[in-house]
């Protein structure tokens, strides 16, 4: 599997879900308004900024936001919302790819940096997210902490969702951090024929995920259990982590 495929077109027009799912607004705007206030007045960057979920309602309330994505057909989706003048977008994946002028914020939502799928190039995240910021710039990224303590011994799988006309599932490879999502959704409530989706990912725990940000410069400054601010504890399923360059650089 390789993200160029996964996003394809047929993937990228059934991808947004106006008013549901992740595109709900009790989702999307605490996002929205927690990244609006971190931008502090200036311009923001989008890592796989997909069709938009977020940057377009951020752009809307007057952060200038630039775009970074891998999928052309994801881009083409995101056109019908906004055009290149209202959200540029440069083709290219997160790891490496330059976009023009420098930020205050760079943000990765809805756990995307475990997309990449090796240690190596989840550091080349950060570090390219250093490099687009001034000093006293911020990252922020949002990710789900891995549930290996829902792994019953001796299984590779856990269920994480069950619905009707859904069910989701992961199977892990612990030795190599690495974790496929399976996607299982029914035409119908009852059917029983059902389209599966699948995605690879290298979770990260926490404490590597700070250690990667000191590598490229970053301090920690916040870590939270969600957009709205909750406290990050033990039991907590995901973190939205702030980092920090220093305010002025040696």
């Amino acid at each position: 599997m390789t993200w160029e495929n996964l996003w394809d077109a047929e993937t990228a027009q059934r991808y947004d879900t106006p008013g549901a799912g992740m595109f709900a607004d009790e989702v999307v705007e605490p996002a929205v308004a927690r990244l609006a206030q971190l931008a502090e007045g200036g311009s923001a960057l989008e890592f796989a900024v997909g069709t938009g979920r977020i940057a377009v309602p951020l752009a809307a309330r007057g952060v200038p936001v630039t775009g970074v994505e891998l999928s052309e057909p994801m881009v083409e989706q995101l056109r019908t919302k906004a055009d290149e003048l209202a959200l540029p977008v440069v083709i290219g994946d997160m790891a490496t790819t330059l976009a023009p002028g420098q930020f205050n914020l760079v943000y990765l939502v809805y756990n995307t940096i475990s997309n990449l799928l090796t240690q190596a190039g989840q550091v080349a995240c950060f570090r390219n997210a250093a490099r687009h910021l001034g000093p006293g710039g911020r990252f922020v990224i949002e990710l789900w902490v891995p549930e290996l303590r829902k792994l019953p011994p001796g299984q590779k799988a856990t269920v994480w969702q069950t619905d009707a006309d859904y069910i989701g599932l992961d199977t892990y490879d612990v030795l190599n951090q690495h974790v496929v999502s399976h996607h299982f959704r029914f035409d119908e409530a009852g059917s029983s024929r059902a389209r599966l989706d699948r995605s690879p990912h290298r979770y990260i725990w926490p404490a590597e995920l700070d250690l990667m940000g000191q590598l490229a410069g970053f301090e920690l400054e916040s870590r939270h259990a969600d957009w709205t601010g909750s406290p990050f504890t033990a039991e907590s399923t995901s973190h939205v982590s702030v980092y920090r360059l220093p305010p002025t650089t040696p």
